[in-house]
């Protein structure tokens, strides 16, 4: 007995779907929803739904991917934001002055510009993002910040008492190299979910999620490395 196309298509949708919105797993929405959407864009992208394609328009969304995010920030950062209410209590743990400059190290679209904001009100807000289309939407979602188009790793961090990145394990150690020669005593480096392995943290903020915010207060203290036997 043969199968409606319809009735097919909707029970693929739902069996992929349904695990990932209903799962107990500590997920962010964004997450959720890319999972969702996963089997529906792969009918969508095969033709069983939208008819087969000409070869050139499979290189569209690849070059508008490469507009967004180039493949420079992607080495950065890939683009998972800050979740909601992430860092809310992280300034009992790093307190900052009235008027203190804070910095968010690649902004993406601005959601820990939204909670820095949240947590530090009446600090001075800063972005740094080197995708323009980026940058733009950051700044009309962000109004009460300054966001700029610039690398990170050649912008100037001396002027923050805080920096915060959401990077990559691999970066790390280069955002510790920058921050060690420009930050000033006293200020902080924030890193959601990623340690600096090579540095001794000050104090760990947990999330709502389990993730942990790394606090490392400069000058920081380095750890020994282990001698090999």
């Amino acid at each position: 007995m043969e199968v409606p196309a319809l009735l097919a298509l909707s029970s693929g949708v739902l069996a992929g779907a349904l695990p990932a919105l209903l799962s107990t797993w500590p997920l962010t929405r964004w997450r959720r929803v890319f999972m969702a959407a996963g089997f529906p864009l792969s009918v969508a992208l095969s033709g069983s739904v939208a008819g087969e394609l000409p070869a050139w328009a499979w290189l569209l969304p690849l070059a508008l991917l490469v507009l967004l995010y180039p493949l420079k920030a992607w080495r950065d950062a890939p683009f998972f934001p800050t979740p909601h209410g992430a860092l809310r209590g992280l300034s009992r743990l790093a307190p900052l002055p009235a008027d203190a400059r804070v910095l968010e190290a690649g902004c993406g679209l601005g959601h820990g510009l939204r909670e820095l904001h949240a947590e530090y009100p009446l600090s001075r807000i800063d972005g740094i993002e080197w995708s323009w289309p980026l940058r733009w939407a950051c700044q009309w979602r962000c109004r009460f910040a300054r966001v700029v188009r610039a690398d990170i790793w050649h912008a100037d961090w001396s002027a923050f008492q805080m920096v915060y990145v959401f990077q990559r394990p691999e970066s790390m150690p280069r955002a510790v190299d920058k921050a060690s020669g420009e930050l000033k005593p006293g200020a902080w480096l924030a890193s959601l979910e990623f340690e600096a392995t090579q540095l001794q943290p000050d104090a760990v903020h947990r999330c709502p999620d389990g993730r942990p915010v790394w606090l490392y207060r400069h000058p920081f203290t380095r750890l020994q490395s282990k001698s090999r036997p």
